[in-house]
Formats: structure tokens, C-alpha cells, sequence
């Protein structure tokens, strides 16, 4: 760990007064601790290691909110939630944000209360199966016995699949993606269906992962990122820019190595970010300096990525559509200014 932060000089602009807390930022400041919804264990974004600590891409990400409030990524707490719960728990106030490989879509964002922030993983459908039954393409799995995760975008998107192009299939639901792996591992399904990323790292999970591969095709768009109750616009604001802040972090070149360094630099984005010559955080109700907090204790986006799902991980998934936009990838910040 990196030694406490040091004082940021300010620069010509004047400190605005920090926000009042609103009623999310409060509870979670009284009670200590933010409360975040988890996975059951999906390697790579959220799963409890061999000691009991949570480690993944998600997890980072509330780390990342713990860091930027407490200035202690130690300080939030995590609760494994089934897909089919994970929504409920966030509307009945039992978690604070869920930050959960779940996909953005319009009835959820309608319908449930509920409300997406931004983006931190672009991903997309697919389907896993045996190398022995000789399988090409998703077409060749008409009458197939499929398993998915249920209460998941993933149940809709393949019965719409299949519908749009007149192949017949038998679907075998389970209440989380646990039981659907291992369902699948022992047999009783022809293919495994969920988001590409999820595929990529259960796979590993498997008796004998080298005889099973994923298929080409992806069949639908499942942008995942952090979601948050309606009707607290500060708390949306600090988990959507918390997100932008990490992205944003990357872009400039700040690192968990170099930030400090980086807040005596004169570039005025950089200047701004780092809360140097901008009073952003103190607008969010934080401090001045809750991107320096952020990124001293969790790192940048692309730090992130690599140490849980990238290059630097067992998985080794490419970064593709989640490369930075300046490298022909979608992550893209709005501008802190």
C-alpha cells in the first residue's frame, strides 16, 4: 500500500463548497461501509478468493466508490446475489449499487426503478460447447438442449435468436450461473449460454476446460456497468463519474504508480481530474482530491482490466470494444471540465 495522500495544492480557481450529503451518500458514510451487490462468483469480475477476499473488474469498481467516499477501498462490503435477486435487492435498499455483470436495457431502466449509470464492460452473447459434437455455428444447435441463467437478458435474447431463425431448442433454467456451468459440465445440456466475457472465464471452471470452445457468433449487445436506485441524482452522479474518473485516469496516463507525481503536472485535463484546478469532487459531496483517492488505492480502468480479466490475469481476455476510443475501442470519458 502507498503511503497516505499528500496534500494537493489548489490552484487559481476558488474551492467551492462541498454538497450537502444526500440520502444514499449519508447512509453509507453513517453506517461505514458501502454495500455492494456481487456475483456468486464469476472469475474475473467478482469472486471471493481462497482467504475470503473479493477480487475481480466489479469488485474493483466498489473498491473504487469505497476509496473516493473513505478514502479506503477496504471499506466496502459485498453481498452474492443470483441473477434472479440481484435486481430486488437493489430496489429494497439491501445493497447501495449493483455492480454485477448486468446488461442495460430499457424495460429494467423503465419498469424496475432503477437506473444505469455508464458503461464499464461492452459484451455480447454467445454459447459454449463440446469440441466433439463438431459444432460450427449457433445454427447447428436446432434442437438442442440449451442451459441459462434464469431472470437474465440471456433467457430473451435466445429465445429470440432461435425464434428469428426457425431453429427449435429446449431450454434448462437455473437460479445462478453456478448451477448452470455445472449443469452443463455434467451433461445434461447440449450448450451453455450467457455474455462472451462469461464464457470465457467459467470455461476455465470446468473438468476439462481444452475440450470445450465457444462458438463465433455473438447474438446480441449486452452493455454491462454499475446500476443505482431513482430519485438520489447525487449518488447517481458519484457512481457514474467514478467510472468516467477511472476511464478518464487511463486516457491522461495517471497511474496507481504515478499519480501523485501527476498532480504537480501542467496539464490543465490532468490538473482538472486530479481536482488540482477544479473542485469537482467537492460538487459530488467528496473531497477535492477523490480521483487521486481512487487511483492511488484501485488503479486506472485499463490497470483493472488487465489485472483482473486482461493480459495480467489467468484469462486473458483482449480488450476489444473496451480498448480506450483513442486506441479503436468504445471506452470513451466525457470531459472533466
Amino acid at each position: 500500500m502507498m503511503a497516505a495522500t499528500a496534500t494537493i495544492a489548489l490552484g487559481c480557481v476558488p474551492a467551492l463548497a462541498q454538497s450537502a450529503a444526500g440520502p444514499t451518500l449519508q447512509r453509507v458514510k453513517e453506517r461505514g461501509h458501502i454495500m455492494c451487490g456481487a456475483s456468486q462468483g464469476v472469475p474475473g469480475f467478482s469472486q471471493p478468493d481462497n482467504a475470503g477476499v473479493w477480487r475481480g473488474f466489479d469488485t474493483d469498481f466498489c473498491r473504487a466508490l469505497a476509496a473516493a467516499i473513505f478514502d479506503d477501498p477496504d471499506k466496502a462490503r459485498y453481498s452474492p446475489l443470483a441473477s434472479k435477486d440481484r435486481l430486488i435487492a437493489l430496489q429494497g435498499g439491501n445493497i447501495d449499487v449493483l455492480s454485477r455483470t448486468t446488461t442495460w436495457s430499457i424495460s429494467r431502466e423503465l419498469n424496475q426503478g432503477l437506473a444505469f449509470t455508464a458503461i464499464n464492460y461492452y459484451d455480447g452473447q454467445g454459447f459454449l460447447v463440446r469440441k466433439a459434437a463438431n459444432l460450427k455455428s449457433v445454427r447447428d444447435l436446432s434442437g438442442a438442449t440449451i442451459c441459462v441463467s434464469q431472470g437474465t437478458t440471456n433467457e430473451l435474447n435466445l429465445a429470440d435468436y432461435f425464434r428469428t431463425h426457425g431453429l427449435t431448442y429446449q431450454v434448462v433454467t437455473f437460479g445462478s450461473l453456478d448451477e448452470v456451468a455445472k449443469a452443463y459440465d455434467n451433461g445434461r445440456c447440449d450448450a451453455y449460454t450467457t455474455d462472451m466475457s462469461q464464457l470465457a472465464t467459467n470455461r476455465l471452471l470446468l473438468k476439462n476446460p481444452d475440450e470445450h470452445m465457444v462458438l463465433p457468433e455473438i447474438i446480441s449487445k449486452e452493455p454491462l456497468g454499475p446500476w443505482v436506485r431513482k430519485g438520489d441524482a447525487q449518488w447517481f452522479d458519484i457512481v457514474r463519474w467514478t467510472l468516467f474518473a477511472l476511464i478518464a485516469a487511463e486516457e491522461l496516463g495517471v497511474t496507481q504508480a504515478n499519480v501523485m507525481e501527476m498532480t504537480r503536472s501542467q496539464n490543465p485535463e490532468i490538473k482538472r481530474l486530479l481536482g488540482v484546478d477544479a473542485a469537482f469532487g467537492e460538487q459530488l459531496g467528496l473531497t477535492r482530491d477523490w480521483v487521486v483517492r481512487i487511483v492511488r488505492h484501485v488503479g486506472n480502468y485499463g490497470e483493472s482490466f488487465d489485472r483482473n480479466l486482461g493480459a495480467g490475469s489467468r484469462i486473458g481476455l483482449p480488450r476489444g470494444a473496451n480498448q480506450l476510443w483513442t486506441r479503436g475501442g468504445l471506452q470513451y470519458s466525457p470531459p472533466f471540465r
